[in-house]
């Protein structure tokens, strides 16, 4: 291990130590309370961590807004769900599927693999020429090719069912699942944002002149971590498939690319941390806001149905937060140690005040 190597593991792995630390307690807290829904509801939270996460890797490192990456998901989520699929589930949910893929079957976690595989190499293949471009092109055509996903999924009926529901899928992932893989993916993000890569993508984000003139290939160190990305959606949509069961192309598309925006966008998506704090944040808000709105209609509290309570909440609280912290909660700075115990140290250092016979007051900090 040379110098490099180990100063950056030094650096990244104390604050995936702490970041792995919530996860597990969240997760033995949900344990404790033995409640059916609310480890419904943490798994979820999970799921969508993964996801948030394996975006900050790429649009938190290049400051690129990046559309596709809900597309990924989709991808990962139905290759992984057809390699998991028993031959005769298949023959009841994907009536025409390909011969070759109907006697397919492998056990989950590689079929998690191979679908989150698939992902990265389509990334990796439509995206590099993306690479090349900044600014407002990059935003127009990252979101073209999530309409271009988007329409392959809704009408290749072959292998998605086309826009009906895609169903017979194992309920592989659970609670311990699902913190197990948002531990991994939190460790693999962190050591990758303080990796030679990590910081050579960040110097190309900060000052792409000053970058190339050192010698940082910019097109190669956004594509390296385009295609993590895409890996670590492709495992978050094999691990949404395994837990929802039933789908449709509907769950790869705006409202959900909405929803992991917002996450990453509050929380700060320059840092690891921002976008663990800005998925849990925001999954609190977004689930809290979807019970109240059921609850409404289903007591008729107004009078009829109510619709679209839940997004436009949350799109009113990301306008006003974001008017007031651009950078998002955590803007630049991973957690740490030295974060977690500065308040406590500063109560126990003492302050001495001494002042001359001649001269100002003077204090010193010990």
């Amino acid at each position: 291990m040379n110098a490099g190597t180990f100063q950056s593991l030094r650096t990244s792995l104390p604050t995936a130590a702490i970041l792995v630390a919530a996860v597990a307690i969240v997760y033995v807290g949900t344990l404790l309370t033995g409640s059916a829904l609310l480890t419904q509801f943490v798994t979820r939270m999970y799921i969508y961590l993964v996801v948030v996460v394996g975006l900050q890797v790429f649009m938190g490192n290049t400051n690129i807004l990046w559309f596709p990456h809900v597309g990924y998901m989709g991808i990962g989520a139905y290759v992984s769900a057809i390699c998991s699929m028993t031959p005769l589930q298949k023959t009841l949910s994907l009536t025409h599927l390909y011969p070759a893929l109907a006697d397919l079957q492998i056990p989950f976690v590689p079929a998690l693999l191979v679908g989150a595989v698939t992902a990265a190499i389509i990334a990796g293949l439509v995206g590099f020429p993306l690479m090349r471009l900044s600014d407002f092109p990059v935003v127009i055509t990252s979101f073209a090719l999530l309409v271009i996903i988007n329409v392959v999924l809704t009408h290749w009926n072959a292998i998605t069912n086309g826009p009906q529901t895609f169903f017979g899928v194992d309920q592989f992932t659970d609670l311990k699942t699902s913190a197990i893989w948002a531990s991994l993916v939190v460790v693999a993000a962190c050591v990758f944002r303080e990796s030679k890569v990590g910081l050579q993508l960040r110097a190309s984000r900060d000052d792409p002149v000053s970058a190339g003139a050192i010698g940082i290939n910019t097109i190669k160190v956004r594509w390296i971590a385009l295609v993590l990305s895409a890996f670590i959606a492709g495992l978050g949509g094999g691990l949404f498939a395994h837990f929802i069961t039933s789908f449709t192309p509907k769950a790869f598309f705006l409202t959900e690319t909405f929803v992991i925006l917002a996450m990453l966008v509050i929380g700060g998506p320059a840092t690891v941390t921002g976008a663990v704090a800005g998925t849990l944040i925001v999954t609190l808000i977004y689930q809290g806001l979807r019970w109240v709105e059921n609850t409404i209609n289903m007591t008729q509290a107004f009078g009829g149905n109510i619709a679209g309570l839940t997004d436009t909440t949350l799109s009113v609280i990301l306008i006003v937060l974001l008017t007031k912290r651009p950078a998002g909660l955590v803007a630049r700075r991973e957690i740490s140690w030295v974060l977690l115990t500065k308040p406590f140290l500063r109560k126990a250092a003492p302050f001495h005040s001494e002042q001359p016979v001649n001269g100002p007051s003077a204090r010193s900090e010990i």
